[in-house]
């Protein structure tokens, strides 16, 4: 049989850690990981050095999966890799708010530099989150302004929250485009943008030992709470990894003419992402903005 290639970030804790555990056990399936530092292992992957933080360790990941792949096109590019801070005071090497760079900006430049070793008929998995729509989650994003998220003033007490949720809607209004663009149609290539839900027990969430008693804790109350907002609902790794290991072998597909793929509740659904993400007019300046900032 011919081996089945899949490429992904976020593979060594969380959910991703997770739907790796599921995704080596298909037979003939090598799985190749990106992992910021040297010496990490992933049990039944190939781990190759990733820094998203740094978009020169982002070009260098790319040449060396398609030095280690050769002619074989890549099956399923997923791209599930998040980080979340309590303000927007960070900044990577190359000068960009840490959330909106390794969020966004990292994810779009890895997905342009390896679709062309994507085979046709291939999927591509961007995970992005319901904290995109503030009608979900008050502090969602009502615009978008790309050179804001790169390049932020200080954003107040919870402009960490805020930079996730629009680093998010970057990764759906991303996942749009690639969905539209000719090279994606012709080559019949699948984008899926996957919302995990609120998933405790992950980095997002905190994995210490703290973290994981106010976890703990927290569960009770969310899952008062998500009697009424349903978002709430404290979903857990191992359904959100599942899903996400389904959804990357095809095992789940979006119905024709969708891409979102909302888990809720522990049920996966395929509504509509909030209006915003939906704008093609925001997704072209996305698009547009993303390829000078990153140098294409």
């Amino acid at each position: 049989m011919t081996e089945s290639i899949i490429v992904m970030t976020g593979a060594t804790a969380g959910l991703g850690a997770y739907a790796v555990k599921l995704l080596v056990e298909h037979p003939d399936t090598r799985l190749i990981v990106g992992a910021r530092g040297s010496g990490r292992a992933v049990p039944g992957a190939q781990v190759l050095p990733l820094d998203l933080a740094s978009l020169d360790s982002v070009r260098q990941f790319a040449e060396d999966v398609r030095r280690e792949l050769g002619e074989t096109p890549i099956d399923v590019l997923v791209l599930n890799a998040g980080i979340q801070f309590r303000d927007t005071d960070h900044r990577t090497v190359d000068g960009f708010e840490t959330t909106f760079a390794v969020n966004h900006l990292a994810h779009y430049l890895l997905a342009r530099l390896l679709l062309p070793s994507i085979a046709d008929g291939g999927r591509l998995v961007i995970t992005t989150s319901d904290t995109h729509d503030p009608k979900i989650i008050p502090f969602g994003p009502r615009a978008l302004d790309p050179a804001r998220l790169a390049h932020p003033e200080s954003a107040g007490a919870i402009g960490g929250l805020r930079a996730y949720a629009s680093s998010k809607l970057c990764n759906l209004l991303t996942a749009r485009s690639f969905a539209a663009s000719d090279e994606v149609a012709r080559r019949r290539i699948e984008v899926v943008a996957y919302n995990p839900g609120l998933t405790l027990g992950t980095n997002l969430a905190g994995e210490s030992m703290s973290g994981r008693v106010a976890t703990g804790m927290l569960r009770p109350v969310l899952r008062l709470v998500s009697t009424v907002r349903p978002a709430f609902h404290p979903g857990r790794v191992e359904t959100a990894g599942e899903t996400l290991a389904d959804l990357a072998i095809g095992a789940v597909e979006p119905p024709a003419g969708r891409l979102y793929a909302s888990l809720v509740q522990g049920r996966l659904t395929f509504p509509d992402p909030a209006p915003l993400a939906l704008d093609d007019r925001a997704a072209d300046g996305l698009w547009r903005d993303s390829a000078a900032m990153v140098g294409i």
